[in-house]
């Protein structure tokens, strides 16, 4: 009877593995969003543009948000980045989910390039590109739209120089 127990409980682990790894290697996930829909990113499949909505555009007032940022050398390596939003706090509890003014998150952009979300003030970049580097932060509600004030996108952006040591 054990014997029995512990290959069903190993069935269920496997099976249960298998299954998130197909739904993985399809697109899909928990929350039942489809990378793969084109319906769901304006037209395209490709996943590092994960355009949800339209932009929110905010009127100017007390209670507009803003962000600034500020490139910290780490003094063992890399970049320390630091993102101070004004009237906007980070909520990754409400990620993906209907938009409430003055919270969601932050997209981190190196050269144009999109490194991923933020949820925090603080974030390690371990190594840029030599030369000249463009940093950016823009917030963003919680469905992923970028947030605008009067058609203004809410973001800070700065020039650092990188070491060749990429560093």
């Amino acid at each position: 009877m054990s014997r029995s127990l512990a290959l069903f409980a190993i069935g269920l682990i496997f099976g249960g593995g298998g299954g998130f790894v197909i739904a993985a290697g399809s697109g899909t996930t928990f929350d039942g969003h489809d990378h793969t829909d084109p319906a769901q990113h304006d037209g395209t499949t490709e996943m590092a543009a994960h355009k949800h909505s339209a932009a929110t555009n905010l009127p100017a007032d007390s209670d507009t948000p803003s962000v600034a940022i500020q490139m910290i050398k780490d003094p063992m390596t890399g970049w320390n980045l630091r993102v101070t939003p004004h009237n906007f706090r980070f909520a990754p509890e409400n990620a993906s989910s209907a938009d409430m003014r003055g919270e969601g998150h932050a997209h981190v952009y190196i050269n144009g390039e999109k490194l991923g979300r933020l949820y925090a003030n603080w974030i390690h970049l371990p190594s840029l590109p030599e030369g000249d580097v463009e940093v950016k932060v823009s917030l963003n509600g919680n469905s992923h739209s970028p947030l605008m004030v009067e058609g203004v996108p809410v973001e800070a952006k700065l020039i650092v120089q990188a070491d060749d040591d990429g560093s």
